[in-house]
C-alpha cells in the first residue's frame, strides 16, 4: 500500500500566497522537468485556454475540475497555468505535505493546500470557499479524488467540489452579484513509443513472480488478459473465494470488494452500502483512521486497524479495471496503462516509459446556483461535470494510437 494515510494528526497546511515563486518556477520549468522524470512526459498541448481567460477576465470565480489518472496530473496543469500566466490555487491530499520539507516548500509555493480526505476539513472547505468568493485565483481540485491510471474511464465523483462551488456562489450573489462558475478540464496522455518494447520487460517480470515462463511469442493484449485473470484469482483465494468460470470480470471483481468491505462495514458503519466504491472507502477510512493518527490504540489495535486500511486499499485498486477496457478499443494508451497498473499494484511503484505528450483540454464554463434541489436524487452540478468530462474524455481517446501487433 503507497503511503498515502499519515500516521501523525491533521493539521491544516496553507498555501503561499505570493505569486512571484510560482510565477518564477513556471518560467524556469520547473513542472516540464517533474513531468519528463517522473512520467516521461516530453510534450504538451494546451487547447481553449482562452475559455479560462475569458472566466478570469469576466471577474468571475472559477474552479478547475480536471480527471485525475495520474499523480503528475496537477504538474500537467501548470502547463495550463503558464500558458495564461494565470496562477492557480490547488487542494491537495495531506499525505503530499508529509513527504519532505523541500517538497512541502515546492507545493505550497504552487499554490497547493492541504485537504484530509480522511475527514472533515472545514479549515480546507473554508479557504477553498474564500478563494472562490473572492475570485483570487482559479482554484484547481479534481473531483475523483484519486488518480486511476485510467485515462479514458472516470471513477466517481465526490459531492465536496459542488458544496464548495455552491457556497461560494451563493455569498457572491449576496455580497456583490458576481459569478462562480466551473470549467472542466480533460487531461490526456499520449504514448508516442514502442508499446511492445515498454511492455515486455513489465510482463516478464510479473510472468517470474507467478512462476511461469515469460512467453512473448503470444498476442500482447491476450497475455495481458491472461495475467489479470491470474492476479485476480490470486486474490479471490486469497479471501476465500473459490473460483467460478461463470461469473463475468465484473461479477468477480464486485464480489471480491463486497468480501473485502461488508465486514469493515458491518463493524464500523453498522450496515452495507450500496454507494460507490470510492465512496464507500471514503466512509470506511473517515471512521477507522482519525484513531490511528492520534498514535493512542494499543499495538495490536494499530496493527488490526492497518490490515483493514489495506484491505480498502485493495478495493480501491480493483475499482480502477474497467470491465472491457482492453478489448473494446485495443488501444496503445489502453494496453500502456493496464500493465502500469499491474506493475504499481504489485510494487507501489510503475517505471517511466517516457516518448509521452499530454493535453489540457478546457471545456466551456458552467454557471454554478447557489441553491440545490434536495429532493433530487443526484447533485445536478456534479452531474453536468461528470458529463462534459466523459465527452471531453471520450473526444480525446480519438487522438490515441490503436494498437497494431509487430510481425513475429
Amino acid at each position: 500500500m503507497q503511503a498515502v494515510l499519515i500516521e501523525k494528526p491533521y493539521k491544516f497546511v496553507p498555501p503561499i500566497t505570493q505569486t512571484w515563486p510560482g510565477n518564477l518556477a513556471l518560467k524556469l520549468g520547473v513542472h516540464k522537468w517533474l513531468l519528463k522524470s517522473r512520467e516521461g512526459v516530453v510534450d504538451c498541448e494546451v487547447r481553449n485556454a482562452d475559455r479560462l481567460k475569458a472566466s478570469v477576465e469576466a471577474g468571475h470565480g472559477v474552479m478547475l475540475t480536471p480527471n485525475h489518472c495520474r499523480t503528475t496530473d496537477p504538474m500537467a496543469m501548470c502547463h495550463l497555468s503558464a500558458a495564461t500566466a494565470i496562477p492557480f490555487y490547488t487542494m491537495a491530499s495531506w499525505h503530499l505535505f508529509n513527504q519532505n520539507a523541500r517538497t512541502t516548500f515546492a507545493i505550497r509555493m504552487m499554490g497547493a493546500f492541504s485537504v484530509n480526505r480522511e475527514g472533515l476539513d472545514k479549515a480546507s472547505v473554508d479557504y477553498a470557499v474564500g478563494v472562490l468568493q473572492n475570485a483570487q485565483r482559479p482554484l484547481l481540485i479534481f473531483p475523483e479524488g484519486t488518480t486511476s491510471r485510467t485515462n479514458d474511464q472516470l471513477m466517481a465523483l465526490m459531492d465536496g467540489p459542488s458544496f464548495i462551488a455552491r457556497t461560494a456562489a451563493k455569498r457572491r450573489q449576496k455580497k456583490d452579484g458576481g459569478k462562480v462558475v466551473v470549467h472542466p478540464v480533460g487531461i490526456r496522455y499520449l504514448f508516442q513509443g514502442d508499446l511492445d518494447r515498454a511492455c515486455e520487460g513489465v510482463l516478464a517480470e510479473i510472468e517470474h513472480k507467478l512462476t511461469w515462463r515469460p512467453s512473448p511469442e503470444k498476442p500482447l493484449v491476450d497475455r495481458i488478459i491472461k495475467i489479470g485473470d491470474a492476479l485476480l484469482r490470486l486474490k479471490e483465494l486469497q479471501y476465500g473465494i473459490l473460483p467460478d468460470n461463470s461469473l463475468t470480470l465484473k461479477q468477480r471483481q464486485n464480489g471480491l470488494v463486497d468480501r473485502l468491505l461488508h465486514p469493515l462495514e458491518q463493524e464500523w458503519i453498522g450496515e452495507h452500502s450500496d454507494a460507490g466504491i470510492a465512496i464507500r472507502i471514503k466512509n470506511l477510512r473517515m471512521k477507522i483512521f482519525p484513531e490511528l493518527s492520534r498514535n493512542t490504540l494499543p499495538d495490536a489495535e494499530q496493527k488490526r486497524r492497518w490490515r483493514q486500511l489495506e484491505d480498502t486499499y485493495l478495493a480501491q485498486q480493483i475499482d480502477c479495471y474497467p470491465e472491457q477496457y482492453l478489448t473494446e478499443h485495443p488501444s496503445v494508451d489502453r494496453i500502456l496503462e493496464t500493465v502500469g497498473k499491474f506493475e504499481e499494484d504489485l510494487n507501489d511503484r510503475c517505471r517511466i516509459h517516457g516518448n509521452t505528450k499530454v493535453i489540457i483540454d478546457v471545456d466551456e464554463a458552467i454557471e454554478v446556483s447557489g441553491k440545490r434541489d434536495r429532493a433530487a436524487k443526484t447533485d445536478a452540478l456534479m452531474d453536468q461535470i461528470r458529463a462534459r468530462l466523459e465527452a471531453k474524455m471520450f473526444e480525446l481517446q480519438s487522438e490515441s494510437r490503436m494498437y497494431v501487433a509487430r510481425s513475429q
